[in-house]
């Protein structure tokens, strides 16, 4: 395989104002608002050629907010520091951190400010 097996994620929304808020409160990093037409965008930092995909936030009626769907893990150096400004930016914790295995790292999931369920992973 040339490349990891995804490209772009998008997180839907319904209020891109409130979303941004709490991403950039947890993650610490700002997020870039773009607008094509009615369709809502919130593009997250871009890290070039660094492993890993990028994505946006994205607002647009054809877009519904769910824990049903697909669970998205960010990356992290140490995934309690963003688990620990989840409550306070307007989401909710799921799962604490948990240790996957010695040779796997750690894994989180909380509630974001639009109902979705998200993942995070760190190896500390």
């Amino acid at each position: 395989m040339k490349h990891n097996p995804f490209v772009w994620i998008e997180i839907p929304v319904n209020d891109m104002a409130r979303a941004v808020a709490f991403y950039e409160k947890v993650f610490e990093f700002k997020i870039q608002l773009v607008d094509f037409g009615g369709l809502k965008m919130g593009w997250f930092p871009n890290a070039g050629d660094a492993p890993g995909a990028t994505g946006t936030l994205i607002q647009q009626e054809s877009y519904i907010p769910s824990q049903e769907g697909p669970l998205v893990y960010f990356y992290s150096e140490n995934l309690q520091n963003e688990l620990d400004r989840v409550e306070d930016a307007g989401g909710k914790i799921l799962h604490p951190k948990t240790q996957i295995s010695e040779d796997h790292g750690y894994m989180g999931v909380f509630e974001d400010s639009e109902g979705n369920r998200v993942a995070l992973h760190s190896n500390a």
